[in-house]
């Protein structure tokens, strides 16, 4: 099993040691790792280059971290692509168990694991809702995403095959990936903490886009609109869009944010209208 790392960074100069060093450092080596520096005007890749000469970096002008994670992707030698974000790392041995997991199981096209949550340096303890599980997960991947990036060891394969992540979304990609992949195959989950994810610093995603549930209903219409579901994965889709519109227009009502209401009240309208769900709408 060869493993290619990608790693996309904007300005991350403050994290991006931390996470590659959690590369460097683990029991099973990796073949090849890749940095997209996405237009990042801090340094931080030349200090990587001089840091961590065997690193492939690769720039290019701010376009977005799943155009940063394509373009990775896109440039790996090797089949296997271990993401990471570069406000996360790696606990030692995740390498050595992803391959163990791979040898035993050869079937699957996704291995990924649990992890630890640091917010603002402290240890958090995530909720029920986002415990990870393993098999055929489309209907936990719904409500939010159920896997996290840097999780994941992902056949490239199998990313061309789905079209790789979605450019036009600015967050939420990972959870339009996984929805697309996850009602194809099914994933295989080693029950180990195996990364940690620091959270709570300005410039994560979450923080830079209010109301994150816009671009998870975008993926679902487009999935319900695109994807051959089977019924029973159908139906749950279309019941998580219907209760995830309902719950962004009752916010911007009372929020009085009539830009979401003039694009999401039309679209819950046209879906009423084409389908049978009068009583949800």
């Amino acid at each position: 099993m060869q493993i290619s790392v990608v790693i996309p960074s904007y300005n991350r100069r403050h994290t991006l040691e931390r996470a590659l060093r959690s590369v460097f450092e683990q029991t099973a080596t990796v073949d090849e790792v890749i940095l997209v520096d996405d237009g990042s005007s801090d340094g931080s890749s030349d200090r990587v280059k001089r840091q961590f000469p065997q690193v492939n970096v690769l720039r290019q002008s701010n376009h977005g971290v799943s155009a940063a994670r394509n373009r990775g992707i896109a440039n790996a030698q090797f089949e296997w692509i271990a993401l990471l974000d570069s406000d996360d790392s790696w606990m030692p041995r995740k390498i050595e168990l992803i391959r163990n997991a791979r040898q035993q199981h050869s079937e699957f096209v996704l291995y990924h694991s649990d992890e630890i949550w640091v917010r603002r340096g402290v240890r958090v303890n995530p909720k029920l809702k986002h415990r990870k599980s393993g098999g055929w997960i489309f209907e936990s991947c719904l409500p939010l995403c159920a896997i996290s990036p840097s999780a994941s060891v992902i056949s490239k394969s199998t990313l061309q095959s789905l079209g790789m992540f979605d450019e036009k979304l600015p967050a939420c990609e990972d959870y339009d990936l996984w929805l697309r992949l996850c009602h194809q195959f099914p994933v295989h989950y080693i029950d180990k903490a195996l990364i940690t994810k620091y959270g709570g610093h300005d410039d994560q995603l979450s923080q830079q886009y209010p109301a994150m549930d816009r671009f998870r209903i975008h993926a679902l219409y487009r999935l319900l609109k695109t994807a051959p579901l089977k019924p029973a994965y159908y139906r749950a889709a279309e019941a998580t869009l219907l209760e995830k519109l309902d719950i962004l227009i009752n916010g911007a009502i009372k929020h009085n944010n009539q830009a979401l209401l003039d694009e999401f009240v039309p679209l819950r309208d046209s879906w009423c209208r084409a389908g049978d769900q009068v009583a949800q709408c």
